[in-house]
């Protein structure tokens, strides 16, 4: 199958490219490589790619393929809360417009990575995909918006599917540690510490991004009439825990740290439990292979095949917000996250 995939330059992207070329499929990248000079560990896929914002694709950028995977947003909750109508920008309206404009080159499948993020503050109740939406971020929001109005575009022609990733962790090209396993893994790694900021009692569903990759590849492949139109869950019903018992199995995996938590730390609101049990029935196709502790091994391995510092875990390196603020007052940046001419990043290939 001939497939662009926006965000190939990204923490899920760089994985998921990988996967695709190896099932065969003829891979496209799109992406604005916000985060082209952040390398941490592992190789890229070689794959032709247009280095485009993602709000300026044109039709002429889409024709010939068979489905879109699309990744590229502002992607996660501080870097949303930049700019919150920059957020839906990119997040709502740019994949919104490029949505239309593959359904009208003829592109026959979309899949949208979505959020579970848009359950918001929903407790310990498991939730399933009819769950209602109760969203605490402009992230979270922008994901909701999305979805209702790709939903108004599905016909016989185009099928939108809806994949609400839930929290990721794992080892990428381009490493995120500012999510919470990575992040407490990399903070047991640096500083011999495991640091909490909340009071620990938060819900949240975890899956390995490889494992994201495997339900992006699931739902490329399955026939029509499964996903068309469709929202699904992407974890393990299993793989829910506590922040607190996250922080134990880091300490039982980095020797020698401790768990400590922030004296200021209260109750996140972004608390929420997922049911996974749809993608697992209806997609034979997804066969997750990980699980948190053998994510939290394979991270601390990674940091010491990396020799991991503070410095480069604490600076903007891998924290998609710290880096983004960076680029802002290195002037590289402009106010509306367009590269500006003084930027020094090489351009990638071209298709």
């Amino acid at each position: 199958m001939r497939v662009l995939l926006s965000g190939h330059q990204g923490y899920i992207g760089s994985v998921l490219s990988k996967m695709l070329l190896r099932a065969g499929h003829e891979v496209t990248g799109l992406d604005s490589d916000f985060f082209l000079q952040n390398r941490f560990v592992g190789e890229l896929a070689d794959v032709p790619c247009l280095r485009r914002d993602v709000r300026d694709v044109e039709l002429s950028d889409l024709e010939g393929y068979d489905a879109i995977l699309h990744l590229a947003a502002l992607s996660n909750d501080p870097l949303g809360d930049i700019n919150p109508q920059l957020t839906y920008e990119i997040n709502f309206h740019a994949t919104t417009r490029l949505a239309r404009l593959s359904k009208q080159v003829g592109v026959k499948r979309f899949l949208f990575s979505s959020s579970c993020s848009m359950y918001g503050a929903a407790g310990s109740e498991m939730l399933g995909e009819n769950a209602p939406f109760n969203p605490v971020t402009p992230y979270a929001e922008s994901k909701v918006l999305a979805e209702r109005e790709l939903t108004n575009l599905a016909d016989s022609q185009f099928s939108p599917v809806f994949l609400r990733n839930t929290t990721a962790y794992g080892v990428s090209p381009f490493m995120r540690f500012d999510i919470v396993l990575n992040n407490l893994v990399a903070w047991a790694y640096t500083t011999g510490r495991v640091v909490i900021q909340s009071d620990g009692t938060p819900w949240r569903p975890l899956i390995h991004v490889e494992d994201i990759g495997r339900a992006f590849m699931a739902a490329l492949e399955a026939p029509r009439e499964v996903i068309h139109n469709q929202a699904f869950n992407v974890g393990i019903s299993e793989e829910n825990y506590q922040v607190r018992d996250l922080a134990k199995i880091v300490q039982e995996t980095v020797p020698g740290c401790t768990v400590e938590y922030s004296a200021n730390g209260g109750p996140d609101p972004r608390s929420y439990r997922v049911n996974f049990s749809k993608i697992k029935n209806a997609l034979a196709g997804f066969q997750p292979k990980w699980n948190v502790r053998r994510g939290a091994q394979e991270l601390y391995d990674a940091c010491r095949e990396a020799k991991l510092t503070l410095e480069d875990f604490e600076g903007p390196r891998f924290k998609r917000i710290t880096h983004i603020r960076k680029l802002l007052a290195d002037g590289r940046l402009d106010s509306r996250l367009r590269w500006t001419s003084a930027d020094p990043v090489p351009a990638a290939s071209a298709v």
